[in-house]
């Protein structure tokens, strides 16, 4: 039976206010929500904060970080190089070449992607202390050194297509994770 059709009901009695009132600011059965009370930082969260602020520690983590994800990418992409004599090869020939190869192309996967994250994640920190803002341009900017760095022994023209490229790869991959909004 709806309310309205009960005679004395709330709704009859109050001109249905009432209703409409209680019906708007929760529901039937809910809680009201509780704003939680500020808690200030303890001492050893600030000290840690403090610590992953500095540009040299947050650079060289992202140094680490980078060279453990290239030597993974390097055996990986090593275990997939085929011996160009593998039919003249016996079984154990081309398990040590394989081994040999993912050996190097780790390493050198490592060493390549720890110098990008440590130099990107050394730009974008100085960029970013110096404006003193945490946006787009940051990762602009540190993109352009990274890429200019990476590529610098092909030249002046080289450096300046790997910062181009690499800034426009950085703005990209920016937008897709959606950091600044």
């Amino acid at each position: 039976m709806a309310s309205n059709d009960n005679p004395g009901s709330e709704s009859d009695i109050n001109g249905g206010d009432a209703a409409a009132a209680s019906s708007s600011t929760s529901k039937v059965g809910e809680t009201p929500t509780q704003i939680q009370p500020f808690r200030m930082p303890t001492i050893e969260e600030v000290r840690a904060q403090e610590v992953w602020n500095n540009c040299a520690v947050r650079s060289v983590a992202s140094g680490v970080m980078g060279g453990g994800l290239g030597l993974f990418m390097g055996l990986f992409l090593g275990a997939l190089d085929n011996p160009i004599m593998q039919d003249e090869m016996t079984g154990r020939q081309q398990f040590i070449y394989t081994a040999k190869q993912m050996g190097r192309r780790s390493w050198s996967s490592c060493k390549a992607f720890a110098i990008m994250g440590l130099v990107f994640s050394a730009a974008e920190c100085v960029a970013e202390k110096a404006r003193a803002k945490h946006d787009t341009t940051n990762t602009v900017v540190a993109g352009c050194v990274t890429g200019g760095a990476m590529s610098a022994k092909g030249g002046p023209k080289a450096a300046c297509f790997g910062c181009a490229g690499f800034a426009a790869f950085s703005v990209l991959i920016e937008k897709f994770l959606d950091r600044h909004t």
